[in-house]
């Protein structure tokens, strides 16, 4: 009775502590920083293993099926009904949809995304049980320099645009490239008080040195 009661308590609090911003025990993949330019950092991540799925609706409405389809091989839908520990941050990113995509997405205002969950680092690929859920599948990031901008507030679809096209326009002049498209992190559940939410645009880069 006095270790539910623990268990229950210690949920409670984590919780609560998530209301106000305080990520108690979830892990983030490593990283060094590089540079600093103003509020961008350049960061230089390792390899990370992640499971990712690919959605399509709104910013919000893909962010939401694939977190579920996500959580849901965390917390038991795999071949071993294991589960595994959260981690931040959550990873969206925009995916083009072959031959036709970019004349639906103008038509329609629908977009295709990539949700992923980087697994804990203790895990190798070979460790980790296999989804159930066939649209969900395990993946190897390669090293990766991110130059990194992080701000609070509700993410909105219009708010990490925003934030997106701010990135890119302090890179701008520097001695760093863009290399890709512009992701979406998010580090803290919907519940978190807005202005204590820590959201992050980033985007692959190269050195012009």
């Amino acid at each position: 009775m006095l270790k539910q009661l623990t268990s229950v308590g210690l949920a409670v609090l984590t919780t609560a502590c998530s209301v106000v911003g305080v990520r108690a025990g979830t892990e983030e993949p490593k990283f060094q920083v590089v540079e600093r330019i103003g509020d961008i950092e350049i960061r230089r991540y390792g390899e990370r293993i992640a499971a990712e799925t690919e959605v399509t609706g709104s910013d919000e409405q893909g962010r939401s099926e694939g977190f579920r389809r996500i959580a849901g091989y965390i917390f038991g839908a795999n071949v071993k009904n294991a589960s595994i520990a959260m981690t931040a941050p959550v990873e969206q990113k925009s995916e083009k949809i072959a031959m036709t995509a970019p004349v639906a997405q103008a038509a329609e205002g629908a977009g295709a995304w990539k949700i992923q969950f980087y697994m804990p680092s203790q895990y190798k690929l070979a460790d980790l049980p296999t989804p159930k859920d066939s649209a969900v599948h395990l993946t190897v990031v390669p090293p990766t320099n991110y130059a990194v901008l992080t701000f609070s507030g509700s993410p909105s679809g219009d708010l990490m645009k925003a934030k997106q096209k701010e990135l890119l326009a302090k890179l701008s002049g520097t001695n760093w490239r863009a290399s890709g498209e512009p992701v979406n992190w998010f580090y803290d559940p919907p519940w978190t008080l807005p202005p204590l939410r820590r959201n992050e645009v980033a985007v692959p880069v190269t050195s012009a040195r």
